[in-house]
């Protein structure tokens, strides 16, 4: 008599755990996937908004007219762009208050931009952790469910007094799938994590330089000798291949 060894009668006539395994797992990679497209979506879209930005800022607008823009909000902002506004806007703040320091307004500016940034890699990174959590644990998942259901096979092979590969099979087979299942869920959340880390780390990198560069300019406007008016005094082009 042939016996049905397909993947979907494998898994019908699984012992309820082993099924239980199974369904988890399933979810597991399907909420796995919707983050992977999630986040591949969310970055890229992050790249073009601060690549945008980063035109603009070094186009030749002067920064009040920029920090006006971003504080009217026309669009969505980018990363970029929400950390140069807070940056502006703790330098013009302590700029009202008199202070003339110039290591104290660039050390107020620079905490600003630095929470700011952080605020912006928390919410880039957000269901990241997921993703390292799917490939490490779904293995380990699946291959619960691999020794439960050959724990369960040969418990229903010891009333069996003739065992033969044929009566054996099916039973391993069931058990061998949940491993199966669990490297599909695990293997692409890997394969993700690694690549979206190296996404987010490039993007990481590309702000921290906008926040030095821009730094700079503020060092410069905040010369004794210049006025407060002069906030743009000190702003130079970007260097050649920008």
């Amino acid at each position: 008599m042939n016996q049905d060894l397909s993947i979907i009668a494998l898994v019908l006539h699984a012992s309820a755990v082993v099924q239980i395994v199974l369904a988890l797992l399933l979810l597991v990679s399907v909420a796995s996937w919707s983050v992977i497209f999630s986040k591949l979506i969310g970055l890229k879209r992050v790249r073009e908004d601060n690549d945008e930005f980063d035109r603009e800022f070094w186009a030749g607008r002067t920064l009040q007219e920029l920090f006006q823009d971003a504080q009217r909000g026309d669009g969505p902002p980018s990363p970029q762009e929400r950390i140069f506004a807070a940056g502006m806007r703790e330098f013009m703040k302590l700029r009202e208050r008199r202070i003339t320091d110039v290591p104290s307004l660039l050390d107020g500016a620079r905490r600003a931009m630095r929470a700011s940034f952080q605020r912006e890699m928390d919410v880039i990174e957000a269901r990241l952790d997921f993703l390292g959590s799917v490939g490490s644990v779904s293995p380990y998942i699946g291959l619960f469910g691999t020794v439960w259901g050959i724990m369960h096979a040969f418990t229903g092979l010891s009333n069996m007094q003739q065992v033969t590969l044929a009566t054996v099979a099916p039973g391993i087979a069931e058990a061998l799938v949940a491993t199966a299942i669990g490297l599909f869920a695990a293997i692409p959340a890997v394969l993700a994590y690694n690549r979206l880390a190296r996404d987010i780390d490039r993007i990481a990198i590309q702000m921290e330089s906008f926040m030095e560069e821009f730094s700079n300019i503020l060092a410069r406007s905040a010369a004794p000798a210049s006025p407060p008016s002069a906030v743009d005094a000190g702003r130079t082009q970007p260097q050649q291949g920008r």
